[in-house]
């Protein structure tokens, strides 16, 4: 719902349209910034959090689709593949570690 809302500044029903103050919204690379590299930084831990590197915390959530090329509306129907906290797998939905890992390198 975040990444959507950053996007659009719609709620998931398209209220307001066009969007609330739409000359806020950002691009779905900006919104994922904003929960990733961003909110590091904000929080004083940019070498240990928001990136997908060697020696930081690997916290991530893993999609079904692509949030950055997806239209909007399509952000909204993005399933949870799994989610990853300290390197460990602690959610996957009807999906094989070896599922993720495949995902994963697919993006990288």
């Amino acid at each position: 719902l975040g990444l959507h809302a950053a996007v659009t500044r719609e709620t998931p029903d398209g209220i307001p349209s066009g969007g609330w103050f739409p000359r806020q919204r950002v691009t779905s690379i900006q919104a994922l910034r904003g929960y990733t590299v961003d909110a590091a930084f904000a929080s004083f831990r940019e070498r240990e959090l928001g990136a997908i590197s060697k020696g930081f915390h690997a916290d991530l959530t893993v999609f079904d689709t692509d949030v950055l090329t997806a239209d909007a509306p399509d952000i909204l129907k993005a399933s949870v593949l799994a989610t990853i906290v300290g390197g460990k797998v602690v959610y996957t939905q009807n999906t094989s570690n070896a599922d993720v890992s495949a995902a994963i390198a697919h993006t990288a």
